[in-house]
C-alpha cells in the first residue's frame, strides 16, 4: 500500500467506528499521546512498584512527543476506504506498514524495541482500547481498575497492585469507556453517567463518569479467565476439598435450588459456573443477569440481559421483568446472575413451582444473613406479605446456601454448605454439612485450614440423590469428611 495513497479506514475489532472522517479525527485528538506499557511487575513492596512507574514516566516525555508526530502523520496519511473490507489483522498490518514508512521518510532514530512498543501502542489506540490492550491480554489478571487517567491497578492471585499504564487524559480514557459499552449497546455521557457493560468475551464492566466520579471517569473491568474453570480447578486452589467438591456435583446434579452468598470478588460467579456444569445437556436453561457474564457450557441456553432506560428515562428493562418473563418460556432451571431486588420473589416462586435446580447468586457475609437479605428484597419490592409467609416462602423454596469468601491472604474459599431446614416458629432452622475451619498463617501468611464435615448423617437432600441415584456417592463424601 503506498504511502501517500488514501484509503478509507474504519476501525476494526472491538473499537469500530461509523465509517466517517470527522468520527475519525475526533478519536485520533482523544487518543494522541498515547502508550501502554507492559504493567509493573507484581512486587510486594509499594515502594517497588512506585519506582518502576516513576522510571517509565522519566522516559515516556521524548517516547510520547516521537509518538504524537508519527501518530498525527498517520491520520493524515490514510483515508476512510479499502482497509474498512479488511479483517482487525490485516487492518493492523496495513496501519504497522505505512508507521515504518513514516518512520523512515522522518528520519526517526529508533531501537527496533522502541518501535515495536510504538508500533503496538499505535495499533491499540486506532483499532482496540488503547494502553487497556495489554492488560486485557493477560489471564492472570482478575480486575483491572482505572481512577482517573494517571492511576490504574490490577488484581492478580487476590493482591491489588499498581501498573504503569497510563492514559494521555481523561479526555482519552472516556473515550475508550464509551468504545467499551457502545458494543453492548449502551452509552457513558455526562446525562447518563453510570453504565454495566461487557466485553465481548464477558468479562464485566463498570463505567463512572463525571460529574459523579470527581477525579475523571472510573472503570473497573471483571475479567473471566479464558479457561472455564471446573470444580477440580477449586481443589487444586484449596477452595473446597475433594469430599466438598463432590458434594457439590451431587447438589448439582440432584438439581437443587441453591443460592450462591459471598462478598464481592469471593468467586461466586466462578462457583455458580462450576455447578452449572452438572446441568443435564437436554435441559433448557434460561440465564437473567444485568450484564451476560455466565458461560453456560449446554447447548440449550437462552441468555437473557436487562437494559438501561434511553435518553428520555423510557424503555428500561429490570431484572424483574426478564425473571417474570422467563416463566413464559418454558424454562427448567433459571439461573439468575445476582439476585438484589424484588426479582427475588419472582425467583423464589419458579424454584417453588416446578424449576428445581434452579441457581442465584447474591451479596451476603453469612448464609442467616443471605435469608434476610432475601425477605429484605422481598419486603423493599412493595409485597406486603407477613414475615412468616415469606419465610416459608424461603424454605419451602432455597434447598441449599453455599457461602464463599475472600480471605485476608486473597484466597478464596468455600466456607459453609449449608441446608435450610425447615421453619421453628418464625425462625429459619439452618444446619451446615460442611465447614471452613482456620488453623493459622503459614510463613508466607497464606491462611491455612481444613474443610470438616459436621457431622450430618444425611442431609436434607438425601432423598433428592437417591432419586437420581447418588446417594452412595453422597454417603462416600460424607465419610469422608468426618
Amino acid at each position: 500500500m503506498a504511502f501517500g495513497k488514501k484509503t478509507a479506514f474504519v476501525p476494526a475489532g472491538p473499537a469500530a467506528a461509523a465509517p466517517v472522517r470527522p468520527k475519525l479525527a475526533s478519536v485520533a485528538v482523544a487518543d494522541r499521546d498515547t502508550g501502554a506499557k507492559p504493567p509493573a511487575s507484581a512486587k510486594p513492596a509499594a515502594q517497588a512498584g512506585e519506582e518502576k512507574v516513576t522510571r517509565v514516566l522519566d522516559r515516556s516525555n521524548e517516547y510520547y512527543a516521537t509518538k504524537t508526530t508519527i501518530f498525527n502523520a498517520l491520520i493524515d496519511t490514510i483515508d476512510l476506504g479499502q482497509l474498512a473490507q479488511l479483517d482487525p489483522a490485516s487492518a493492523r498490518e496495513e496501519i504497522c506498514d505505512i508507521i515504518v514508512e513514516i518512520i523512515s521518510i522522518k528520519g526517526v532514530v529508533m531501537s527496533i524495541s522502541e518501535q515495536e512498543a510504538l508500533l503496538d501502542d499505535i495499533c491499540n489506540d486506532v483499532l482496540g482500547f488503547g494502553p487497556l490492550e495489554p492488560l486485557l491480554a493477560r489471564d492472570d489478571i482478575a480486575d483491572i481498575m482505572v481512577n482517573g487517567a494517571d492511576l490504574c491497578y490490577i488484581e492478580v492471585n487476590g493482591k491489588i497492585e499498581r501498573t504503569n499504564v497510563r492514559f494521555r487524559d481523561n479526555a482519552q480514557l472516556m473515550n475508550i469507556c464509551q468504545r467499551i459499552v457502545s458494543q453492548v449497546g449502551r452509552r457513558v455521557d455526562e446525562a447518563s453517567p453510570i453504565c454495566d457493560a461487557r466485553l465481548l468475551d464477558g468479562s464485566r464492566v463498570n463505567v463512572i463518569a463525571p460529574p459523579l466520579s470527581i477525579d475523571g471517569p472510573s472503570l473497573t473491568i471483571r475479567k473471566f479467565k479464558k479457561d472455564k474453570l471446573k470444580l477440580a480447578d477449586l481443589v487444586k486452589f484449596d477452595s473446597i476439598s475433594e469430599a466438598g467438591s463432590e458434594i457439590l456435583r451431587i447438589i448439582g446434579h440432584a438439581r437443587c435450588n441453591v443460592l450462591i452468598s459471598g462478598g464481592t470478588g469471593s468467586g461466586k460467579t466462578t462457583l455458580l459456573n462450576c455447578l452449572t456444569a452438572f446441568i443435564e445437556p437436554g435441559e433448557r436453561v434460561i440465564t437473567c443477569e444485568d450484564s451476560a457474564e455466565l458461560q453456560l457450557q449446554q447447548p440449550h441456553v437462552v441468555r437473557l440481559e436487562t437494559r438501561p432506560p434511553n435518553i428520555e428515562g423510557s424503555g428500561e428493562i429490570t431484572m424483574r421483568d426478564l425473571v417474570k418473563n422467563c416463566l413464559r418460556m418454558r424454562p427448567e432451571r433459571i439461573i439468575v446472575g445476582e439476585v438484589r431486588g424484588p426479582e427475588a420473589f419472582d425467583l423464589l416462586q419458579a424454584m417453588n413451582t416446578g424449576h428445581d435446580g434452579s441457581m442465584g447468586t447474591l451479596h451476603a457475609n453469612t448464609p442467616r444473613e443471605a435469608l434476610s437479605r432475601v425477605e429484605s428484597m422481598i419486603t423493599m419490592g412493595g409485597f406486603s406479605l407477613p414475615a412468616k409467609t415469606i419465610r416459608e416462602m424461603i424454605v419451602g423454596s432455597i434447598d441449599v446456601i453455599i457461602q464463599a469468601s475472600r480471605l485476608r491472604d486473597g484466597s478464596r474459599r468455600i466456607m459453609t454448605i449449608t441446608e435450610v431446614m425447615g421453619l421453628e416458629g418464625e425462625t429459619i432452622v439452618l444446619q451446615d454439612v460442611l465447614k471452613f475451619e482456620m488453623e493459622g498463617e503459614d510463613v508466607d501468611g497464606r491462611v491455612l485450614g481444613m474443610h470438616r464435615g459436621t457431622g450430618v448423617g444425611r442431609p436434607r437432600f438425601w432423598e433428592r440423590a437417591q432419586y437420581y441415584g447418588l446417594e452412595r456417592d453422597l454417603a462416600r463424601a460424607l465419610d469422608a469428611l468426618s
